[in-house]
């Protein structure tokens, strides 16, 4: 693995999963900040700004899900979960709280350091000025790749990495259908995986987009199938 830079958070209640995640995080090459609670998380977070954390979601007290909730109050830093065997409900949960990857205990260290080296990747493309063609528009849809933002009717849109890339591939292959396993391989770059994350990611998607989320004019699903971008300036 290629040495890696930045800050990343690491918070769970197993101690011996907190050191082995920042032995294998700091051998990466990243500076490695632990806590042992979701109270300590929230601390931390706010005193040393982490360029990503990395969240336990069954943890007494404060909840990684309720960690996860009130970052996204504030900030968009990537966030990735660890959740255990068979906790479905939390995954999916955690996802539409606006988490960008998850892994599933018992996991590799090794692929947690690539996932978090993935997720950190996406979120930190460099910014430069951007010419008309590294624009994507769709009416007042505007998404710009290599700045990596986004606004809707003038106003910033507040997207994850994930939802970002999700939306910039949607604009780029407009009218065409894909599978859910499509999008994992060309958007998560996942040969395989759970597909109800793709559920709720363009769920969420939805929600930033569309006027009217559960009847969606840019985002259509294809019964059968999967998803479809639909431009609203082609009509």
């Amino acid at each position: 693995m290629t040495q890696e830079s930045g800050r990343v958070l690491v918070v769970d209640d197993d101690e011996t999963v907190r050191d082995v995640v920042r032995r294998y995080l700091e051998v990466a090459g990243f500076t490695v900040e632990v806590a042992g609670s979701g109270e300590d998380g929230l601390r931390s977070f706010a005193e040393r700004a982490p360029d990503l954390v990395v969240l336990d979601v069954m943890m007494p007290g404060i909840s990684g899900l309720e960690v996860c909730r009130r970052l996204r109050r504030t900030s968009q830093v990537p966030v990735v979960l660890l959740t255990a065997l068979g906790e479905e409900e939390n995954r999916i949960a955690g996802l539409e709280l606006g988490a960008d990857d998850y892994v599933t205990k018992p996991f590799s260290p090794r692929e947690l350091a690539l996932r978090v080296v993935s997720v950190l990747r996406r979120a930190r493309m460099p910014s430069r000025p951007v010419t008309p063609a590294e624009e994507l528009r769709d009416g007042d849809l505007v998404l710009r790749t290599t700045a990596r933002d986004a606004t809707l009717g003038g106003v910033e849109l507040p997207l994850t990495a994930r939802e970002f890339d999700l939306l910039a591939f949607f604009l780029t292959h407009p009218g065409t259908a894909y599978s859910r396993s499509d999008l994992l391989e060309k958007v998560w770059g996942w040969d395989f995986g759970d597909q109800s994350t793709v559920t709720v990611h363009v769920r969420r998607l939805r929600e930033k987009i569309e006027p009217q989320p559960a009847k969606p004019v840019r985002v259509a699903t294809v019964w059968g199938v999967g998803y479809r971008y639909d431009p609203v300036a082609a009509r």
